[in-house]
């Protein structure tokens, strides 16, 4: 692996170009640093792709923008697994699955409907969107019912192709991890008997800041995540939670079905979303929400924008 933590963005000094490289300060939170508007000071790759980096050149470049790690064109499908942390399940008062359930219990209450959802939903890779200061668009048709709500996830991006992968191969198959915010529309959401419509809005996925190698994160489930709307703490938990680790899901989503190489998983949510807070803790236009993933991945910021 060429990296150990990669930055695709835009430049200071040529506003009009996108570089990968790596930040010069190995510890520094990059998406904190770039909101606050520090300079982060990166050292730029040979490559154009995060699939393909290349190697470290001589040239060190400022950000402007952070964009997302992957381009649209690259990630293909963004694949979800729901209800995959042990308190989300206690908290709902829920068996834990015994695997990643590919079915929609109906139920009567919308609350307990989402709780028994434990799906694998799919994002079209329209919904790919940059951290901050790039807007997380909510559609304007979904504005008046107000139930925008986040989802802080470990976001998995394969390497290479995989189909058939062991658990014990599964995670040599791991170009990088960075932390997403599946953003969802509940009322849009619970409308339907399937969720990709209410969860594949247009800009409705960030990722970012950083993609970390498995060389820096040789084991995901060390890693502690937390959510914070408007700085106040929503979520917050270590991702040893997790019911279904990272090997078993991409193993699981490999067997009889080719993933290609940038390949998007997100992981699954803890508890504390919105909809479960009570009151409740929708988004609203102007919120900002930040998924912090430590060591290494930082913190993205999203900043909610409804269309109008």
């Amino acid at each position: 692996m060429a990296f150990n933590r990669l930055v695709r963005f835009v430049p200071r000094g040529d506003k009009s170009a996108v570089l990968l490289g790596e930040p010069l300060d190995a510890e520094l939170d990059v998406g904190i640093a770039v909101r606050n508007g520090d300079e982060v000071k990166v050292r730029v790759f040979s490559g154009s792709s995060a699939l393909s980096a290349g190697s470290p050149t001589d040239s060190v470049e400022s950000i402007d923008r952070i964009l997302s790690p992957l381009t649209m064109e690259e990630v293909g499908t963004i694949r979800c697994i729901g209800l995959n942390y042990v308190q989300h399940a206690v908290e709902t008062n829920l068996a834990l699955p015994t695997v990643p359930i590919l079915f929609i219990e109906e139920s009567p209450s919308l609350l307990t409907r989402h709780f028994l959802s434990v799906q694998n939903h799919r994002k079209p890779a329209t919904s790919l969107a940059d951290p901050w200061p790039a807007p997380t668009l909510i559609p304007a048709f979904t504005v008046a019912d107000n139930t925008v709500d986040y989802e802080s996830e470990l976001c998995v991006v394969l390497g290479k192709e995989a189909k058939n992968v062991s658990e014990e191969d599964a995670l040599s198959y791991v170009l990088g991890y960075t932390a997403s915010n599946d953003v969802s529309s509940r009322k849009s959401q619970f409308d339907q008997s399937q969720w990709c419509f209410s969860k594949g809005f247009d800009k409705a996925c960030p990722i970012g800041p950083t993609l970390v190698s498995p060389s820096a994160i040789p084991d995901p489930s060390k890693l502690r995540m937390r959510g914070l709307k408007n700085g106040t703490v929503m979520q917050d938990t270590p991702l040893d939670d997790l019911i279904f680790a990272v090997p078993k899901l991409i193993s699981f989503l490999s067997q009889g079905t080719t993933l290609p190489a940038g390949t998007i998983i997100l992981t699954g949510t803890p508890a504390g979303i919105g909809m479960a807070s009570k009151p409740d803790g929708y988004l609203k236009d102007g919120d900002e929400f930040s998924v912090e993933i430590l060591p290494h991945i930082g913190t993205l910021v999203s900043k909610i924008q409804y269309e109008v």
